[in-house]
């Protein structure tokens, strides 16, 4: 194969992200303790928050924590003292005080890929958030480039195409998402790899479209397969 430009995406792609944030819900759903509302009802409630939390605050753990207070306002009785409070943001520190955790064969993936291809790490999410990560996880030596981006649609993957000079017909999007990662990229004319995560968070689920020729689209089962392609 020719030289490619791949985009890769980095929470739950690279490295795990979202189990973090389900165990805090976990955590969270069982402190609050709802006489009335099953957890499932109660996440159901969280989601709704989250996606409003998304459109005020951004993605990240400050935009977590205030769907974690604004839910428990929504659905408790009880006032939230500043006790409460810090009760319920400590939920969201748990998710901040873990080690990067790669997922497996990424460092020799990521190495094998470097030598062959353009690499540009593309995130989501808060600027120091995402950045303190990228540099805790000691990859940041595979990617040319690193993009931090507030939302991923197809007008991101545009400007990314303008910004970085990339050709559509030699351009991968890699991700877990299909919200994020695969439908909008295909959206704005890149071929795409889908690498599935098995907790991918609920807000970036989708069905995953049709990649319509000449654009590709594949799937592979773990990340290190990505060397049998690239």
């Amino acid at each position: 194969m020719h030289p490619q430009t791949l985009l890769i995406d980095a929470d739950d792609t690279l490295w795990e992200n979202n189990i973090y944030f389900e165990r805090a819900i976990v955590s969270f759903i069982s402190f609050l303790n709802h006489h009335e509302f099953s957890g499932e009802q109660v996440r159901e409630v969280l989601n709704d928050v989250e996606r409003e939390c998304i459109v005020k605050h951004g993605y990240g753990l400050h935009s977590f924590a205030h769907a974690l207070v604004d839910t428990f306002e929504r659905l408790s009785v009880r006032p939230v003292t500043p006790e409460l409070h810090a009760q319920i943001h400590s939920f969201a520190h748990t998710v901040a005080d873990h080690p990067i955790e790669l997922l497996p064969e990424v460092s020799e993936t990521l190495e094998y890929l470097s030598a062959r291809h353009r690499l540009i790490l593309m995130t989501k999410g808060a600027i120091v958030e995402q950045t303190g990560k990228i540099e805790r996880s000691g990859l940041k030596q595979y990617f040319g480039e690193t993009e931090i981006v507030a939302e991923k649609h197809s007008a991101a993957y545009q400007s990314m195409i303008k910004q970085h000079g990339l050709a559509r017909e030699s351009t991968w999007m890699i991700g877990n998402s299909p919200k994020s990662d695969i439908n909008p990229a295909l959206a704005a004319g890149l071929h795409a790899v889908f690498v599935p995560h098995g907790n991918t968070w609920i807000l970036e689920h989708e069905e995953v479209e049709a990649a319509l020729p000449p654009q590709r689209l594949l799937i592979v089962g773990r990340f290190a397969e990505l060397r049998e392609h690239f």
